[in-house]
Order: C-alpha cells, then sequence, then structure tokens
C-alpha cells in the first residue's frame, strides 16, 4: 500500500468485510474440514455437543483440543490436563509475540490486541503474513479481526452441525475427515515458514519419527521434533554458509 492509501478514508467495515472475504480460502476451508474430523472424534469419545462447540471456541486451537479429548478419554487428571494444554498453546506464543507488532496501530489499544492474540493459531498465523504488509497499519486490527473471528464462529458452528450428523456417516468418512487434521497442519506449516530450514525441518521431523518412536515411544514426537528441526538448522546453516561467502 502506498503513503495516500495509508491516509485514505477507507471505513473500517470496509478493511473487516475484506477480512471475512479470506475465510474463502483453501487454509480456511481445510481447517473447517479438519474440525469435522474433530466432530467425529469427540462424538466417539462421549463428549456433549456442547462441550464439544465450547472447547473450540474457546481453546481455539486444534491441536489442544485433541489432546484435552485424548486426556479426557484417558481420565487423567484435572491438573495433568490442563498442564498438558497448556504446554501445547505455549507454540502460539512465539506468533502472538511476532504478529502483535505488525497489528498495532498509531490508535490500537492494548486491549484490543489481547482480545486478537486470542485468535492467533496457525491459520490465522498464515493468513496475516501473506495479507498483513498490504493493508493500511490503522486498519489492520480490523482486517485481522474479521478474519479470525469469522473463522472461529464457522469452525465452531461447523462442530455443532457435523458432531449430530457424524451418527449418520459411514465411519470410514468419519475417519477420512480425522486425517485432514495432520494435512491441515503440515501444509498451514509449510506455508507459513519463511526459511529454508523451516520447511526442511517438516521433512527431517517426519523421518525422524519411525526413530525416535524405536527409541523413546513414549516421547517420540518430542524427540523427532527436536531432533529434525536440529538437523534441519545445520543444513540450512551450511548452505548459508556459500552464499555469504560470495
Amino acid at each position: 500500500m502506498t503513503e495516500n492509501a495509508e491516509a485514505g478514508g477507507d471505513p473500517a467495515s470496509k478493511w473487516i468485510l475484506l477480512g471475512m472475504r479470506q475465510v474463502v480460502s483453501a487454509p480456511a476451508l481445510i481447517l473447517v474440514i479438519a474440525h469435522l474430523g474433530f466432530a467425529g472424534l469427540a462424538r466417539e469419545a462421549g463428549i456433549k455437543w456442547t462441550e464439544a462447540t465450547f472447547m473450540v471456541a474457546t481453546i481455539w486451537a486444534l491441536p489442544a483440543n485433541l489432546i484435552l479429548l485424548g486426556a479426557v478419554t484417558a481420565g487423567l487428571s484435572l491438573a495433568a490436563t490442563a498442564l498438558a494444554v497448556c504446554l501445547s498453546s505455549l507454540r502460539m506464543m512465539p506468533m502472538v509475540i511476532a504478529l502483535l507488532p505488525d497489528l498495532k496501530g498509531p490508535e490500537t489499544r492494548r486491549s484490543t490486541l489481547l482480545l486478537l492474540s486470542h485468535f492467533v493459531a496457525v491459520t490465522a498465523w498464515v493468513v496475516a503474513l501473506e495479507k498483513l504488509p498490504s493493508v493500511p497499519r490503522r486498519h489492520r486490527t480490523h482486517f485481522f479481526g474479521g478474519f479470525a473471528v469469522t473463522l472461529t464462529v464457522i469452525n465452531t458452528t461447523a462442530v455443532a452441525f457435523a458432531f449430530n450428523l457424524m451418527g449418520q456417516l459411514p465411519a470410514l468418512a468419519t475417519g477420512a475427515f480425522a486425517f485432514f487434521t495432520p494435512v491441515y497442519f503440515l501444509t498451514s506449516l509449510y506455508g507459513s515458514a519463511r526459511e529454508f530450514s523451516g520447511r526442511l525441518a517438516l521433512l527431517t521431523g517426519l523421518l525422524a519419527i519411525p526413530l525416535a518412536h524405536w527409541l523413546t515411544p513414549e516421547f517420540d514426537i518430542l524427540v523427532a521434533g527436536i531432533g529434525g528441526g536440529l538437523v534441519a538448522f545445520l543444513i540450512g546453516r551450511l548452505k548459508a554458509r556459500p552464499e555469504a561467502d560470495a
């Protein structure tokens, strides 16, 4: 955007509507399908539809919801369940810290930023990185709020409807919806990675899972993530060194 656009008198409603239009996109569609899978898993776990929709609206992080669902199914204590969900949600903190300065405008209130931070997740992060640079700074909270709040409402509503329809679908269809969850995270994380090492880390992490599961079955994902990420980081440094020397 040019300085003239920055200084323009566009109404906030225009940018809210433009943000709402971003829900018609591939990342948002994949997220909705992934939540349909979550609705099926919640139904099978014996969770009520009101509880499932409340989880989506208040936690607004699909991995954390899946962890909470698994903890409830396994009969873990409240303290252990809360700790697991909190640790899962900590991964959002770097996204929030990096994104909020880009959202802040000359007249943005701190309470507005705190409210919008609730909606910062992988999909919002991907869309914000792509679209915010072309949005006037004083309208970025309007744009992001229009997108993120609409996306949350759509997914919460989708879970409410899908929960009551899952009983009429074959088990294979429900499983297929659930399969979109890992597909969603892989594609979203790949799209949001800015550097070569970030994209490579997805591949090395996946390749490290069989070895990590053989070594430490209870911590396989953690070990694979750390090991694969370290390998990708080192390869990225080695790749960048010749370019710096040149």
